[in-house]
């Protein structure tokens, strides 16, 4: 007899029957399931076996792509193989050819960079306008040599999710009659139970990129995503993900609550008072793409600490935290107040 297992079905880890709780659970990414929800969504196993042609891709994408280790901040950077990577984008720190890619690593889907490098450089020194207390060198030729054009690695989802909710809304009506004010309060019970679909939920698989510098610069259009092919890579780098998405299932799971509440929300908007009684946004099935998506990405050392900053290479979107000349800040300052006190000088001289 051929055993039944049950594959999580949001992350593909092997799901156990958990006794203290009475459900399925996965202890990849904590997601659980009632024995009715778990037939429900386990119903067709998927066992799917890559065809001739990709895995065709699949070697051409082993067999010619580069990876560079970084000694000295652990980076591992990807390349075509008639690139050459000198030095990491993290730490500024040369870096050893290492080998070839496993197939594993090889993105289903990648959109590639609409922005030049010309245009990125022209946002960044456009944006540094607006910050009067930077560093001298922080728009040098020197620095701005150091923005790479990188395509990050990240597993995007869209997510089934069953909503629950019950509260209870008031709606208060007020009106005058004669010399009298009238207040009406009515109180209703509020019941939402749906079944919600949300696409393309975004979260980069870098561990070395901070997560909220990448959202500062979505939304990317995934209507130009394309099959991915090596050309993409010619004159780009990519990075390997190092975070595999069972483990940023918390931030999908975060994110896609965070959505599906505002649908809820949305629908009971027109109540005077809300109270929530519960609510509950569980995902019961998630669908991956691994993608390449495009940054231009720049860090900076000043003082010690390390300054990232990325420009979206498809719409442009730039976000990143300036660092601060302190004595160009402190001059500043004393400025400000030498010219303060000579004004109130001037003014007490006229009234002498």
């Amino acid at each position: 007899m051929e055993a039944v297992q049950y594959k999580c079905p949001n992350c593909g880890g092997e799901l156990q029957f958990k006794p203290d709780k009475q459900a399925f659970g996965c202890d990849y990414c904590l997601s659980s399931f009632t024995e009715e929800e778990i037939k429900q969504v386990c119903q067709k196993a998927e066992n799917s076996i890559p065809d001739e042609a990709e895995k065709a891709a699949q070697e051409e994408f082993s067999q010619h792509t580069n990876i560079y280790h970084c000694g000295s901040c652990g980076a591992e950077i990807i390349c075509e193989d008639n690139q050459t990577a000198t030095f990491c984008y993290y730490c500024h720190e040369p870096v050893i050819l290492s080998g070839r890619l496993s197939n594993e690593y090889k993105p289903s889907k990648v959109i590639g960079f609409k922005l030049t490098r010309e245009q990125a450089e022209s946002k960044f020194l456009e944006w540094c306008k607006k910050r009067w207390f930077l560093p001298k060198d922080f728009t040098s030729a020197k620095q701005l040599e150091k923005m790479t054009g990188l395509y990050v690695p990240f597993w995007v989802a869209d997510c089934d999710i069953k909503a629950d909710y019950t509260g209870m809304g008031t709606k208060v009506r007020t009106w005058s009659s004669g010399s009298y004010v009238y207040t009406e309060t009515k109180e209703y019970e509020i019941i939402r139970r749906a079944d919600i679909y949300t696409d393309g939920i975004p979260a980069d698989g870098e561990s070395k990129i901070d997560d909220a510098l990448m959202e500062a610069i979505e939304p990317f259009n995934y209507k130009q995503a394309k099959d991915f092919s090596m050309s993409y890579l010619s004159g780009f780098f990519a990075d390997k993900y190092d975070v595999d998405k069972a483990a940023v299932f918390p931030r999908i799971k975060g994110r896609a609550a965070t959505a599906a509440r505002k649908i809820i929300n949305d629908s009971i908007n027109s109540y005077t008072s809300l109270t929530v009684r519960s609510e509950q946004y569980k995902i019961m099935n998630t669908k991956w793409e691994y993608m390449l998506l495009p940054v231009w990405f720049m860090t900076y050392k000043y003082n010690g600490n390390m300054y990232s900053f990325a420009v979206n290479g498809q719409t442009g979107k730039l976000a990143g935290t300036p660092p601060l000349n302190k004595m160009k800040l402190l001059l500043a300052s004393l400025g400000a107040g030498l010219a303060a006190f000579l004004t109130v000088m001037l003014i007490v001289g006229i009234f002498l």
